[in-house]
C-alpha cells in the first residue's frame, strides 16, 4: 500500500512538473501548444516580438512579403508558473496564459500595454482554390478611450480608429495597410495579405483574414508614436531619400495630348516666373486602349518623345509619365507574359478598347493585370520599361493602379493562381510588389539618379521602394478636402511616410467652368494652400485644367494667392529637405498628426484638422467656404468681410503665428484672420527655421545665403542636412549636417561646426538669424563653431 502511494504521488508531481514545463525554449523564443493550437514566440529585438499560432498538427511556413528584418539575438528569460509562462526581454514582457492560450503584454515596469482575448483565436477551414487552409480570426482587449491609429488610408473623416470596421482589400480610394498603433506606444502588425475584415467595438478589436495557414503578427513597442514607426520600419524597411526636385511643385493633368502641349507648358510657367520642377503625362501616351501600357510612345501626337524629354530637362524641369500594373492585348508585354501564364484573368480598367466612358461592351479593351509576385514577370516589366522609357530619361514614374483597379469582381475571381498562391491569399501586397519591381530593378541598372515613383495604392514595407502614395481618384468638394488631412495622417502613422493628394480633386462632379467658378475656385486654393504642407506639391484632376493661368493673371486674387504658396513652398525646401532627412535617418514622419508630439494633451489625441508638418510648423488647412455663396442657382464672391478660424495650440509649447510672428501660449484656441492668400500655420516655442532662396526650380541656387529664423520661448536643435540631391552617394557618406542649437536661457545661437563633405558643398555661406521681434544678426559661416548672443 505504502509503494502505491508513493507511485500516485511521484505520477502526481510528473504530471505537474511536465504541465509547468509545457514549452521548448528556441533560439528566439519558445515553442508551447495551449488549447491545441502551437503558439511561437519569436524575439525580433527587445522591443518586438513575432507571434504565431497554428492548429496542432499543422505546419506553419512563411517567409514575409514586408518584414525583411530577420530575429537578432536578444538576450532574454523565460518564467514557467503553474498556469503562465512569462517570456521577457528588457523592455517587454509577454505572459501565455496556459488554460486559454491568450497573451497579454506588459512594460517591465509592469504597465499593461495589450491582452489578447480569452476565446479570441479562432481557425475556421478553408479551401483556398483546391489548397486547405484557414479563415484566422485574432482579437484583443484594448482599454476603454484608448486611441488607435493607421490601417493605412481611409478617407472617413476621423483620425482615431476606435469604433470602426473596415473591409481591409485594396482600392483606389482605400489603401490597406494592416497595422496599427496606440497611444500607450505599442503597435500590432497582421501579417497577412488575404482581404481582411477589421473589426472595433465595445466586445473587442479584431483582425479576421479570407485566408492564412496561421496567425502572424508582430508586437512592438516604442514608448511614442515615433518609437513604433522606428520599430515598424525596422521591420520592414527604411524609406530612402527622394530627390530634392521632387520637394518643389508639380503640374499635371489628365492628361496633356500632345508634347507640344507639354512643353509649353512649362515655358508659360517659365515666362510667368512662377516656380515648377516636375511634370507629368498621364495615359495614353501609347495610343489606343489595345496598346494599353505599352511603354512606348506610339500616339502620333508623341512622335519624338526623346526632343520632348531634352526640352523639359533644358528648362531645367523634370519629367514623369504613367505606367500601369496592366496590359493591353496589342503590346509585346502582353504577348510575353500571356505565353509564359503571367496574367491574371480578371476585368481591370479600361474595360472598353476606345476611349469612351461608360464602359461599351462591344468592344472589350481585353487589358488584363501581370502577376508582379512573380520575379520573371517583374524582370520583364522591367526589361521594357528601361528600353522604351527610362533609357529615354525620364525622371519618375507614376504607376496608376498598383490595387489593381478590379472592376466587377466575382468570386471566381480570386480563384486566380498568383507565383505565390491564390490571388486571395496575397491580394492585398499587389502594390509592394509592383512597386518593389520597378524600385529594385531602377536600383540595380543606376545608381545616379534616385528612385521616385508616385503610385495610388501601398502596403506595409512600401516606403523602402521610394513612393509617395497620392489618396486615389478623389472628387472636388470641401467634404473631400476635410477628409484627406486624417486619411493622410493615419498613412503617416501607419509607417509610410510620404502621401499626397490631388490638389482640387480629381473629378470635379458638380463644378462646372471650374476656373471661373467663384466656390471652386476658392476651393482649388484651399486645397493648394494644404498641399504646400504635405510632403509633395502636386495639382492634378479632370475635367478642367489646373496650371496656375487657367485662373487668371498676375493682380487677380487667385492668381496671387496661387503664385504666393508655391513661392511660400520653395522658401521652405531647405526646412522640407532637412526633414526628409530625418525620415530616412531617424524614422521620422513629415506629416505629424499632433498627438505624435504632444501626448501628453488629450485634447490632440483626436484632432482630425491640425497637424504638424515637420516638427516646428503647426497647420490647420482652412475647409470650408468663407468668401462664397450660393444665392440660388448663382454664386457670388465676396471678400469685403473679413472671416476667421481657429487654432488649438497644444499645451507644453509657446506658439508663434507664422504670418504675424504674435506670440501665444499652448493649451487653448486662437483665432485669425483666414483671407484667401492665409492658412493657419503656427511655429513651437524653440524652432530654428532656415528660409530659402527665391527660385524658379528647386536646385537653381545654392543655400549659401539662408535666412534662419529663430522663435525664442525654449531651447531648441535644427539639424540642415545637404548631399548632391539626386544620386544614391548620401548612402556612402557623401553629404553634410550643421547643427543648429537655441540657448533660451542665454539668448543665445550655436551654429556648430559643419560635419561630412560631398562634391560641389558650399565651403563659406552667409546665414541671417532673425527673431520674431526683427532683431537680426548677419554670420559668416566657414564650417566652424559659431555662436550668436542676442
Amino acid at each position: 500500500m505504502k509503494n502505491i502511494f508513493l507511485t500516485l504521488f511521484m505520477v502526481l508531481v510528473l504530471t505537474q512538473g511536465s504541465t509547468a514545463q509545457n514549452y521548448q525554449k528556441t533560439k528566439q523564443g519558445l515553442k508551447t501548444t495551449v488549447a491545441g493550437n502551437v503558439i511561437e514566440l519569436q524575439i525580433y529585438s527587445p522591443e518586438t516580438i513575432r507571434v504565431v499560432k497554428y492548429p496542432t498538427g499543422k505546419d506553419f511556413n512563411k517567409e514575409s512579403l514586408s518584414v525583411i528584418a530577420k530575429p537578432q539575438s536578444t538576450p532574454f528569460q523565460i518564467t514557467d508558473k503553474e498556469s503562465a509562462i512569462i517570456l521577457k526581454t528588457k523592455k517587454i514582457i509577454v505572459t501565455i496564459d496556459t488554460k486559454t492560450g491568450s497573451l497579454t503584454f506588459h512594460t517591465t515596469d509592469g504597465g499593461m500595454l495589450l491582452k489578447e482575448k480569452n476565446d479570441g483565436v479562432r481557425f475556421t477551414p478553408f479551401d483556398d482554390s483546391g489548397v486547405p487552409s484557414y479563415i484566422v480570426h485574432q482579437s484583443f482587449e484594448l482599454d476603454k478611450g484608448e486611441p488607435i491609429y493607421g490601417l493605412g488610408q481611409h478617407q472617413r473623416g476621423n483620425l482615431s480608429q476606435r469604433n470602426q470596421n473596415y473591409r481591409l482589400e485594396q482600392g483606389n480610394l482605400d489603401d490597406v495597410v494592416p497595422f496599427f498603433q496606440s497611444i500607450k506606444g505599442y503597435g500590432i502588425f497582421w501579417d497577412n495579405y488575404s482581404p481582411t475584415d477589421f473589426k472595433d467595438d465595445t466586445a473587442a478589436t479584431s483582425f479576421t483574414s479570407d485566408v492564412g495557414d496561421g496567425i502572424d503578427y508582430y508586437f512592438m513597442y516604442g514608448a511614442t508614436s515615433d518609437g513604433v514607426i522606428g520599430q515598424m520600419r525596422t521591420l520592414t524597411g527604411i524609406a530612402p531619400m527622394f530627390p530634392l526636385w521632387t520637394f518643389g511643385y508639380w503640374q499635371s493633368k489628365e492628361r496633356y495630348k500632345s508634347q507640344q502641349e507639354i512643353v509649353d507648358v512649362i515655358k508659360e510657367y517659365r515666362r510667368l516666373g512662377v516656380p515648377l520642377d516636375g511634370i507629368i503625362q498621364d495615359w495614353q501616351y501609347w495610343g489606343s486602349n489595345y496598346l494599353w501600357n505599352s511603354m512606348d510612345f506610339l500616339n502620333a501626337d508623341f512622335n519624338k518623345p526623346q526632343k520632348m524629354i531634352d526640352e523639359i530637362h533644358a528648362l531645367n524641369a523634370h519629367f514623369a509619365i504613367s505606367i500601369w500594373s496592366s496590359f493591353g492585348p496589342m503590346t509585346k508585354q502582353f504577348r510575353e507574359l500571356k505565353e509564359k501564364k503571367m496574367l491574371l484573368n480578371f476585368k481591370t480598367w479600361p474595360e472598353t478598347g476606345y476611349d469612351t466612358w461608360p464602359a461599351d461592351p462591344d468592344y472589350p479593351s481585353g487589358v488584363l493585370p501581370y502577376d508582379p509576385y512573380n520575379p520573371e514577370a517583374r524582370a520583364i516589366y522591367w526589361r521594357y520599361l528601361n528600353a522604351g522609357l527610362f533609357s529615354k530619361g525620364i525622371d519618375g514614374w507614376w504607376m496608376d493602379s498598383t490595387e489593381p483597379d478590379h472592376m466587377q469582381a466575382k468570386p471566381s475571381d480570386y480563384d486566380n493562381q498568383t507565383y505565390l498562391g491564390s490571388f486571395r491569399k496575397v491580394r492585398n501586397a499587389y502594390p509592394l510588389m509592383s512597386v518593389g519591381g520597378v524600385y529594385t530593378n531602377q536600383r540595380a541598372a543606376a545608381s545616379d539618379k534616385r528612385v521616385f515613383i508616385l503610385t495610388r495604392s501601398a502596403f506595409a514595407g512600401q516606403q523602402r521602394y521610394g513612393a509617395n502614395t497620392w489618396s486615389g481618384d478623389t472628387n472636388s468638394s470641401w467634404q473631400t478636402l476635410r477628409q484627406q488631412i486624417p486619411a493622410g495622417l493615419n498613412f503617416s502613422l501607419s509607417a509610410i511616410p510620404y502621401w499626397n493628394s490631388d490638389i482640387g480633386g480629381f473629378f470635379l462632379g458638380n463644378y462646372k467652368n471650374a476656373t471661373t467658378n467663384p466656390e471652386y475656385k476658392e476651393l482649388y486654393t484651399r486645397w493648394l494652400a494644404f498641399g504646400t504642407f504635405c510632403p509633395m506639391m502636386r495639382s492634378h484632376g479632370t475635367d478642367a485644367p489646373r496650371e496656375i493661368y487657367q485662373f487668371g493673371k498676375k493682380g487677380d486674387r487667385v492668381y496671387d494667392a496661387i503664385e504666393k504658396f508655391i513661392n511660400l513652398r520653395y522658401s521652405l525646401l531647405p526646412y522640407i529637405y532637412s526633414a526628409s532627412r530625418d525620415v530616412t535617418a531617424h524614422n521620422s514622419s513629415m506629416m505629424r498628426a499632433l498627438f505624435m508630439d504632444f501626448k501628453n494633451d488629450s485634447k490632440t489625441w483626436d484632432n482630425t484638422q491640425e497637424y504638424m508638418f515637420g516638427k516646428f510648423l503647426l497647420i490647420n488647412p482652412v475647409t470650408q467656404p468663407m468668401y462664397t455663396d450660393k444665392n440660388g442657382s448663382v454664386i457670388t464672391e465676396n471678400y469685403s468681410s473679413a472671416k476667421s478660424q481657429e487654432t488649438y495650440l497644444p499645451e507644453g509649447s509657446d506658439w508663434y503665428d507664422f504670418w504675424s510672428n504674435t506670440k501665444f501660449e499652448g493649451g487653448r484656441k486662437v483665432s485669425r484672420e483666414t483671407p484667401l492668400d492665409i492658412i493657419p500655420v503656427y511655429v513651437k516655442a524653440g524652432a530654428i527655421l532656415p528660409v530659402g532662396p527665391n527660385v524658379q526650380f528647386a536646385k537653381e541656387k545654392k543655400w549659401d545665403n539662408l535666412t534662419m529664423k529663430v522663435y525664442p520661448g525654449a531651447d531648441g536643435t535644427f539639424t540642415l542636412y545637404e548631399d548632391e540631391f539626386d544620386n544614391y552617394n548620401y548612402e556612402k557618406g557623401a553629404y553634410s549636417e550643421i547643427e543648429f542649437n537655441w540657448n533660451e536661457k542665454q539668448q543665445k545661437l550655436t551654429i556648430n561646426a559643419r560635419t561630412g563633405t560631398f562634391k560641389g558643398i558650399t565651403e563659406i555661406r552667409n546665414f541671417t538669424i532673425v527673431l520674431p521681434d526683427g532683431k537680426s544678426k548677419l554670420v559668416n559661416y566657414n564650417g566652424k563653431k559659431t555662436q550668436v548672443v542676442f
